[in-house]
């Protein structure tokens, strides 16, 4: 959603023109949606079988009540993340939006951007393009989001998907897969919407488009 780039020569689009496509802006709110109540449902279940002595989740922040009313908000809504999320991969390969927005990626440009932001002088008068540390976290989110839900099919299912489950090393090793991309797309999530605070323009065309 932030629309930072590092170069200087882009221009501002022009007022009025379409930066995200409905398609994109649908999709994109819906698994923003799907994920919140995967992660509090999740964390609820987490509660039920903890992977860490230390760790507990607050009720709080959960959702669910208990195991049993979290496992249905958890699969009521995996069902919409798994067919809103191909849906959105489909579109975003047929349409070539991935290709354009995505590629390339390059150690050199990733170094070069990650300077300029930490050195405040990452520009966003873009909001068509992505700077190559934007390309890198979207198709690494993209990535840990293919693996998550593998790993819970795997952890749902494992007696009707051992193969599955024997990919990522047994039951047990599956569930701290899934905790772990958890983790990463809390993180991912977290940092998305304060970027998206900061510029808030490029919030604003994930609402309306232009």
């Amino acid at each position: 959603m932030s629309t930072l780039t590092v170069s200087d020569q882009h221009v501002t689009p022009a007022t009025g023109k379409v930066i995200q496509p409905a398609w994109v802006r649908a999709m994109h709110w819906t698994n923003a949606f799907a994920m919140v109540l995967m992660i509090m449902s999740g964390w609820q279940i987490y509660n039920a079988s903890p992977l860490f002595d230390f760790l507990e989740f607050s009720k709080s922040i959960t959702l669910g009540d208990w195991l049993g009313g979290a496992l249905l908000w958890h699969f009521a809504a995996m069902w919409l993340l798994m067919v809103n999320g191909l849906a959105y991969l489909a579109a975003g390969l047929a349409t070539g939006r991935f290709r354009k927005k995505l590629l390339p990626i390059t150690p050199t440009g990733v170094v070069s951007d990650v300077k300029a932001a930490l050195t405040f002088k990452l520009a966003h008068d873009d909001l068509t393009k992505y700077n190559y540390v934007q390309k890198l976290l979207y198709a690494g989110i993209i990535a840990v989001g293919i693996v998550i839900v593998l790993s819970g099919l795997s952890i749902w299912k494992p007696v009707q998907l051992y193969w599955l489950s024997a990919l990522f090393g047994g039951y047990d090793v599956a569930r701290y897969v899934h905790f772990i991309c958890m983790s990463l797309i809390v993180a991912f999530l977290a940092v998305h919407v304060v970027l998206a605070l900061l510029v808030p323009k490029s919030l604003r065309a994930m609402i309306i488009g232009r």
